[in-house]
């Protein structure tokens, strides 16, 4: 599935908007402030019923304005939208016209994988902002994990619950083992099936390290942490830490504490490379999880990757232009000026045709149309441009 038309109103800094994309690959090219981010913004909040910006939805209403409205069309002519009213605070879901009541559906029928510059916060966030990476595409490829969290979030509201009583009576010792055995049983359980999918995203990042930062590739090990010490059982553990836990109010150990370290040479990963490395092996990590969502088949990845530029010096884009080529998903990249696009440009002309060779300018306006597409986003308003603009020279290969 691919986005194949957006439609928005009273969107941030956006002017109602209505514009075709491109099924495989889309730039946007403006001015900071002119509603690039906010276009990435639209589509990111339509797949998972928030802003990666800001947690105040309201915020996400023009100035002055008390409703603003998301909206797509897949290329399947599937509609999905997403409409808010700010003075009665609802929100409405719509999917072909059948209004739903959970936000969550969103990602059922469309799955947003996006890097921005607040994405380095999967280094220097904190575990919460790796088990939401994680669990982000658990959801996607471990089509049970959504009902097996929900149940595992609800057996720890009941433990914490016991653990905050704590008055040494018989019926609260008795409820707090209850819950405890429940919880020790759906922790290993969440474990063991995100221990399955960390491997198989560890397997898939090498394919793209290989290609993004072949240097370090070799250098490069994860390390997964399944919440309680790993030659320890979790029952065990919280025995001997139960004074902790009565101290604390809360349960210290479980699925809910697992983290995905990212070491090089065994020291972490965000103190050895430099800022553009860390975009890099990000942008790996991001390709590798589009690659396993994209092959269990329910819903095709559609991966955002904002101000291209930032970051990356001209061999970084080069290879990443020659990595988007590899992955079967529809691809939307913003950037700050056009110049930053070329290598972008000639790969996906010189990786999709039979053969390199010359082309008059009619071929070749051709071509990019085929290939992809390029907009301009000026004050909020989006318009194509022609694909002959970008003034490409193609040269015969030798």
């Amino acid at each position: 599935m691919s986005v194949a038309k957006l439609i928005t109103h009273n969107f941030r800094n956006l002017n109602d908007v209505a514009f075709n994309f491109h099924p495989e690959l889309n730039f946007f090219v403006g001015d900071n402030g002119s509603g690039k981010s906010s276009l990435l913004e639209a589509l990111f909040f339509l797949g998972h019923g928030k802003s990666f910006r800001t947690s105040k939805v309201d915020a996400l209403a023009c100035h002055g304005k008390t409703k603003f409205v998301v909206s797509v069309k897949d290329s399947k002519n599937c509609q999905l939208g997403l409409s808010r009213d700010i003075s009665s605070g609802v929100t409405n879901i719509k999917i072909d016209g059948e209004y739903h009541s959970r936000l969550s559906v969103l990602a059922k029928n469309i799955a947003i994988q996006i890097v921005t510059p607040e994405s380095f916060k999967l280094f220097f966030g904190g575990p919460k902002e790796r088990r939401r990476f994680v669990d982000l595409g658990m959801f996607h490829v471990k089509h049970t994990f959504a009902k097996q969290w929900k149940s595992f979030n609800r057996v720890l509201k009941q433990r914490n619950a016991c653990i905050r009583l704590n008055d040494n009576s018989t019926e609260s010792s008795s409820m707090l083992s209850y819950w405890t055995d429940q919880f020790c049983q759906m922790s290993i359980e969440v474990a063991q099936v995100r221990h399955e999918y960390t491997s198989a995203l560890i397997t898939e990042l090498d394919v793209w390290l290989a290609l993004l930062l072949p240097d370090l590739k070799s250098r490069v090990t994860v390390q997964y942490l399944q919440g309680w010490p790993q030659k320890k059982e979790l029952q065990d553990v919280l025995v001997f830490n139960q004074e902790r836990e009565a101290s604390y109010g809360y349960s210290l150990y479980g699925a809910h504490k697992f983290d995905v370290k990212f070491l090089l040479d065994k020291l972490t990963l965000e103190t050895q490379l430099s800022r553009g490395q860390q975009k890099l092996f990000l942008l790996a990590l991001t390709f590798a999880q589009a690659n396993l969502i994209e092959r269990v088949n329910r819903v095709k990845p559609i991966l955002l990757i904002d101000d291209i530029g930032a970051e990356l010096d001209i061999n970084s884009r080069k290879a990443l232009s020659t990595a988007l080529n590899k992955l079967d998903c529809q691809v939307v990249i913003t950037a700050i000026e056009r110049e930053v696009l070329s290598p972008f440009f000639e790969s996906f002309i010189f990786n999709r045709s039979d053969e390199c060779i010359d082309v008059e300018k009619e071929s070749l306006k051709a071509k990019n149309t085929e290939y992809y597409k390029v907009f301009h986003v000026k004050h909020g308003e989006i318009s194509e441009m022609d694909p002959d603009d970008s003034e490409l020279t193609i040269r015969k290969s030798n």
